[in-house]
């Protein structure tokens, strides 16, 4: 009878599966939040590459997803060492706007007073075209940093003008909506300022923080490429907005596309790895990240 049920163990054993966080992760890459919008993607790019062919519109016009990623492996020397720079500029435009976000909405929180004098002010930033003030800015700063690296700091500081709101707003929110009940609990406690800040306002506020991240990520990659556009900078310190706009110069639209593929790309995986952060910060308490089966 024992070897009877070591044997049905064993089979029951091995009817369960090897690894269970692999078969989730499977589960999860072949679920119609991702099967769905690659499948969307590929009828698109094959209807595209059709429609190309079909009607025998010049590359010049409308080149199709073929040749562009044609010009994307044959311009990839090229191309690639633009990337870098404006992934640079992104990056350090992006960590500036969290960290000066980040410390002044905390700089809001404990004083209304400057919350009121002074974020109207970011409102006034937010709302002007960085178009309009980028000339102005480069100029300025092309004064005060003589040399080659005037560029990338006027860059750099269109890129964080477009990329700091939301981390303000989001954060100056977060940091406000701390519950009333548990304030009045820290101070029955006789908590400090900082305690507060500490243990209740910024675990309140990370949903809201992270949010921004998201929305941050994006407008930072935005803003680096419009920079870059009225800029107009060639070289080595060139990105990918100058070989869009050479390219268009010289009707290279294949190329132009390809660069416009490389920075589609960049941004969606700033967006991806952002999501994905904020997924680790969330999933184990917060009812936007919980996963449940219903």
């Amino acid at each position: 009878m024992a070897n009877l049920f070591d044997v049905s163990r064993e089979s029951e054993a091995s009817a369960q599966p090897a690894d269970p966080a692999k078969g989730a992760q499977l589960q999860r890459l072949l679920s119609p939040d991702i099967l769905a919008p690659v499948a969307v993607g590929i009828i698109m790019l094959v209807l595209w590459e059709l429609g190309v062919r079909l009607t025998n519109t010049p590359p010049y016009i409308l080149p199709g997803p073929i040749l562009v990623l044609q010009t994307l492996v044959q311009e990839w020397g090229t191309l690639f060492p633009s990337l870098l720079v404006t992934v640079k500029i992104t990056l350090v435009a992006f960590i500036t706007a969290v960290v000066s976000g980040l410390l002044i909405a905390v700089l809001f929180t404990q004083s209304k007073w400057i919350e009121r004098s002074f974020f109207p002010y970011a409102v006034i930033l937010q709302t002007t075209p960085i178009v309009a003030i980028a000339p102005l800015i480069i100029l300025w700063v092309r004064q005060l940093v003589p040399g080659e690296g005037s560029t990338f700091v006027s860059l750099v500081i269109c890129a964080w003008l477009v990329a700091f709101f939301p981390i303000l707003s989001n954060t100056t929110l977060g940091l406000n909506s701390a519950d009333h009940n548990l304030i009045n609990l820290f101070q029955l406690y006789r908590a400090s300022r900082w305690q507060t800040l500490l243990y209740l306002r910024l675990p309140s506020a990370l949903p809201y923080f992270l949010g921004g991240l998201r929305i941050s990520g994006g407008l930072a990659l935005i803003g680096a490429v419009v920079a870059e556009f009225v800029a107009g900078t060639g070289g080595t310190s060139s990105g990918l907005a100058y070989q869009i706009l050479l390219s268009s110069f010289n009707l290279q639209i294949p190329r132009m596309f390809a660069a416009l593929l490389l920075t589609t790309v960049l941004g969606i995986f700033i967006f991806i790895a952002l999501t994905i952060l904020s997924d680790l910060l969330l999933r184990h308490w917060h009812e936007s990240a919980v996963r449940r089966e219903n």
